[in-house]
């Protein structure tokens, strides 16, 4: 059996600890994707935005019952609990790392939920924690050769705004919810189409070392922080392709 194991994922609870609490309630007025799409089939990609819009934290969104899941990096869930409970003030909702559950992918697992990102990325799903190998591995390469960028390495912190980091095309953001957390330049940004820049994956022999963000040997490629009139000689995947030719002149 193909390992589906992604050791490199860690998971956040945020439950509340007295009825009058409601978690979506807590989260849709700081994260960009609006909870009520949070579904137990369908986990959703969002992010943690500065005032100014740039990403701090992507992470997953999983419906447990009344409680809400976060996949997140395995080494930025301290970080990221850390940053959430800042934000909880006096309120009655918990906000703890698990590990009673395990972050599972596979590129062909019908019956599982989609990666929300992406059909061609294939499926995400949690498991009660086992042991096992990783598919960590093989999950990055997959991705990558999507074009799709996530995690502190490739997103950065406090680095890159998060329509740069092509969360429109990838479905992690909402502009019909409510205010969040950066809301105010996201939505800017969005509805005058100034997304000047974009996060790509290139041929690491076409690699910009100015622009990038972190290189892989390995895979023989390089991520990418581009002005979009130099995203130029080399292929990019079909949908950003596609965003790109929709931007106006």
């Amino acid at each position: 059996m193909t390992e589906t194991r992604l050791n490199q994922r860690g998971l956040i609870r945020i439950s509340a600890s007295d009825d009058k609490e409601d978690c979506r309630e807590f989260l849709q007025g700081l994260i960009t994707q609006d909870m009520q799409a949070v579904q137990p089939t369908t986990p959703q990609w969002a992010a943690l935005l500065t005032a100014q819009g740039k990403v701090l934290f992507d992470f997953f969104l999983w419906a447990d019952g009344e409680d809400i899941l976060i996949d997140c990096e395995q080494e930025q869930a301290e970080a990221l609990t850390k940053r959430l409970k800042l934000y909880r003030l006096r309120r009655k909702i918990a906000i703890e790392i698990i590990d009673d559950l395990t972050v599972h992918w596979s590129g062909d697992a019908s019956g599982k939920p989609a990666d929300p990102r992406l059909s061609a990325i294939g499926y995400r799903w949690l498991e009660e924690s086992q042991s096992g190998e990783s598919a960590d591995g093989t999950y990055k390469s997959h991705r990558l050769s999507l074009g799709v960028t996530e995690g502190l390495a490739e997103l950065g912190s406090d680095k890159i705004l998060w329509l740069e980091c092509n969360a429109t095309e990838l479905n992690g953001v909402s502009f019909s919810k409510g205010c969040y957390v950066g809301q105010e330049n996201t939505a800017r940004m969005n509805y005058r189409q100034k997304v000047n820049r974009r996060l790509v994956v290139a041929p690491l022999d076409q690699a910009d070392e100015k622009r990038q963000r972190v290189a892989y040997p390995d895979l023989g490629l390089s991520v990418e922080h581009r002005r979009v009139d130099d995203i130029t000689g080399f292929a990019l995947p079909d949908w950003l392709k596609a965003a790109l030719a929709d931007k106006p002149d």
